[in-house]
C-alpha cells in the first residue's frame, strides 16, 4: 500500500503544482487577497492533495481489476440483457457518483435559482451515460462500426442543437465534458476492456476503447431532451 501511494503521489504533485503556482505568482503580484483567504487556499491545496491520492490509489488498487474482472466475466453468462443492463447501470452509478457532474449540477441549480434541481438533473446525465454505455457494450459484442455509431449519435446531436432551448444546448455540451470524471473513466474503461479481452474479434484498442466518448454523447443528447420536453 505505501509503495502504491510513493507512486501515485509525483502525479498529484504534477497535478496540483501548476493550478497552486499560478494562484500564488496572481497572489504575490495582482490579487491580493487577504491573508486568511490565502491560507485557506494552501489548506485546501493539501487537502486536495491527500484526496487525490487516496483516490488514485484506489482506482489502480482495486477498481481497475474488478472492473476488467466484471467484464471478462460478463459473456461466460451468455445473455445480451445482463451486459445491456450492467452497461447501463455502472455507467449511471458512476456517473451520480462523479464529482464533476455534482459540482455542474449544484451550481446550474445555484445559478437558476432552483429552476433546475441539481438531484434531477445529475440523474438525467446519467441516464444519458449509462444508456449509451449500454450501447456501446452492444457494439463490442456485435462488432458494429464505430465511426457509423458516432455518425448517427452526432447528426442527431446536430439535429437536436437547433430544436432545443439556448440554455439547454449550453448546460448540455458543458454535462458531456464533465462525465468523463476520476470515477466513470476507470469504471467504465475497465469493463469495456475486459469485455473485449473475451470476445473481441479485432484489435483491443479497436474494440475496448470508444465507451467514453459515446457515454458523453448520451449525457447531451439526454439533456437536450430534457430542454425540448420540459
Amino acid at each position: 500500500m505505501l509503495a502504491l501511494l510513493r507512486r501515485q503521489l509525483p502525479e498529484v504533485l504534477r497535478a496540483l503544482a501548476p493550478l497552486l503556482g499560478i494562484a500564488v505568482l496572481l497572489q504575490l503580484t495582482l490579487v491580493q487577497a487577504p491573508a486568511r483567504l490565502f491560507v485557506q487556499l494552501l489548506i485546501g491545496a493539501l487537502l486536495a492533495g491527500a484526496g487525490m491520492l487516496l483516490l488514485f490509489a484506489g482506482v489502480e488498487m482495486g477498481i481497475l481489476p474488478m472492473g476488467r474482472f466484471i467484464g471478462a466475466a460478463l459473456p461466460s453468462k451468455r445473455s445480451l440483457r445482463l451486459i445491456v443492463a450492467v452497461g447501463f447501470a455502472m455507467g449511471l452509478a458512476t456517473t451520480l457518483a462523479e464529482p464533476d457532474v455534482l459540482v455542474l449540477a449544484h451550481q446550474v441549480e445555484l445559478v437558476s435559482d432552483g429552476r433546475f434541481r441539481a438531484a434531477p438533473l445529475a440523474l438525467v446525465i446519467a441516464s444519458g451515460v449509462g444508456g449509451f454505455a449500454a450501447l456501446a457494450l452492444l457494439r463490442v459484442v456485435f462488432g458494429f462500426p464505430l465511426r457509423l455509431l458516432f455518425a448517427v449519435a452526432y447528426a442527431l446531436l446536430l439535429g437536436l442543437t437547433f430544436l432545443a432551448p439556448t440554455e439547454s444546448i449550453a448546460l448540455a455540451y458543458d454535462a458531456g465534458s464533465v462525465t468523463t470524471g476520476v470515477l466513470t473513466t476507470p469504471v467504465l474503461l475497465a469493463i469495456t476492456l475486459g469485455l473485449s479481452s473475451v470476445i473481441a474479434r479485432r484489435s483491443a484498442i479497436e474494440d475496448g476503447f470508444g465507451l467514453l466518448g459515446f457515454g458523453s454523447v448520451g449525457a447531451m443528447l439526454a439533456v437536450l431532451l430534457l430542454g425540448i420536453l420540459a
